[in-house]
């Protein structure tokens, strides 16, 4: 069994219009709801044993925060840069590329790519919008992740900072 986590990055900040989209960091709310979420992903016994980020600094920053929350060493994070504003397919070529031996693995990316990409994984459920810091966890039935997409999946949760489950 596999499980994918994907995480949108949190909240960023816009006070300097003129600044590059890739160069944007995180605001306060994000900064408070990225190791809120890390920890409610713990309290679900979830840990994941690979973190793997599109390298803009929005998501870079949300996954070091929520890697600190999980004792996950932040020189282990893989940056792929593909995952910067991809599209839903980028995804699965990125989880073809994983190793074998990672058997629950964080994606940190945006949208619209993260949101598509979840809607794609399950017909259980369809989300229109992942919000910033939010988690969709689904579980495949696969000991492979190059056979990811043709094995079937479970949805396990969606959760997000303003989520009042």
């Amino acid at each position: 069994m596999k499980t994918l986590l994907l995480i949108r990055h949190a909240k960023s900040s816009w006070t300097d219009s003129d600044m590059d989209d890739f160069d944007r960091p995180l605001n306060k709310r994000g900064k408070a709801s990225a190791p809120e979420m890390a920890k409610r992903l713990l309290q679900r016994g979830i840990l994941p044993d690979l973190l793997i980020s599109s390298p803009a600094k929005r998501a870079k920053s949300t996954a070091k925060i929520m890697a600190r929350e999980w004792n996950y060493p932040r020189q282990a994070i893989l940056f792929e840069e593909d995952l910067y504003l991809c599209y839903a397919s980028t995804f699965l070529k990125v989880i073809t590329r994983i190793d074998n031996d990672f058997n629950t693995v964080a994606i940190f990316a945006h949208n619209p790519g993260i949101t598509d990409f979840a809607s794609y994984l399950t017909e259980e459920i369809r989300i229109d919008n992942v919000p910033t810091a939010g988690i969709f966890g689904i579980k495949a039935n696969t000991d492979s992740w190059t056979d990811f997409d043709r094995s079937e999946k479970k949805f396990l949760f969606f959760d997000y900072p303003r989520n009042e489950d």
